[in-house]
């Protein structure tokens, strides 16, 4: 686990080699085929990636299936499977279970996407505040997909989301956890801006532009609203020069990482590793061993 730009990747694909083991990938972008440059695919092979359509959405409950099968599946080749990413909600879903809720409501959800368009988001927010004010408040006034999942699951139910995830009686399941992240923010934020740079110089912005022209594809989708790619999608809409889409998409690559700092300090049992540290690899390796 990590955030984003830590180089999580590097250090799993190290520990695969050696431990006879395959990688299955917890990143909610890379589920997506089309978004390879911006969500940083890798070149070694992970399960869960290029999966569905950008047009689709995939949620925490597909993750668990798909990642469940997959372990199933190279455990079934004598190997071991190691899962990587940044998408805490699926780590989460996966390690401590899912909340029974009800299934959605195509209908209920369409309605509050139409509120949404007519007040905008920080007003369904707000709204959501009033009816539940737990999920709100670990919610951004623009974070659309969750926003508008809680409130779906209240208008169907009368029952708050934070009230159905108390209930929840989810698996627990047993796993080493170890978080890359390098020791000093500083770092990570220079990392994340070179990334970016280096995206766009290999071909970030064609690669939104083509996802763009296909005509059927719009901003509340979750693939497009993932990080990097909604900023470089205002621009081809013509809502700000490429330099500002630059400058907010490496702004929001930080809010990413420091959200996801902020889920992993939450986590119990967390083994922290300084990603800058130049052994970094061996210490993962060396985590590894010992719990296997």
């Amino acid at each position: 686990m990590g955030p984003t730009a830590a180089g999580k990747t590097d250090a799993a694909i190290a520990l695969a080699q050696q431990c006879h083991a395959e990688l299955i990938s917890v990143d909610s972008a890379l589920v997506y085929r089309g978004l390879e440059i911006g969500a940083a695919q890798p070149d070694y092979p992970h399960h869960l990636i290029d999966i569905r359509d950008p047009l689709e959405v995939y949620t925490a409950a597909d993750f668990v299936d798909g990642a469940l099968e997959a372990a199933e599946d190279v455990r079934a080749r004598g190997k071991v499977p190691i899962f990587v990413g940044g998408t805490m909600m699926y780590f989460k879903a996966l390690l401590d279970g899912l909340s029974e809720m009800p299934a959605s409501d195509p209908d209920v959800r369409a309605a509050i996407e139409k509120e949404a368009i007519e007040q905008g988001w920080p007003e369904m927010h707000r709204r959501l505040q009033v009816v539940d004010a737990i999920t709100a408040e670990a919610l951004h006034p623009n974070h659309s997909q969750r926003i508008s999942r809680a409130l779906e699951v209240y208008r169907q139910t009368g029952v708050p989301m934070s009230q159905w995830r108390e209930r929840s009686q989810g698996q627990k399941r047993a796993a080493i956890c170890v978080a890359l992240a390098p020791a000093e923010r500083r770092t990570l934020h220079e990392r994340i801006e070179h990334r970016f740079d280096d995206m766009l110089a290999n071909g970030f912005l064609e690669e939104v532009a083509a996802l763009y022209q296909r005509g059927d594809l719009h901003v509340d989708l979750p693939a497009v609203r993932a990080v990097g790619y909604r900023q470089l999608w205002s621009h081809l809409s013509q809502e700000y020069s490429l330099e500002i889409a630059r400058e907010k998409g490496i702004a929001a690559t930080r809010q990413l990482a420091k959200r996801q700092i902020t889920w992993l300090r939450g986590w119990s049992g967390l083994h922290w590793l300084d990603s800058g540290a130049k052994d970094v690899q061996e210490q993962v390796k060396a985590r590894f061993r010992n719990y296997l």
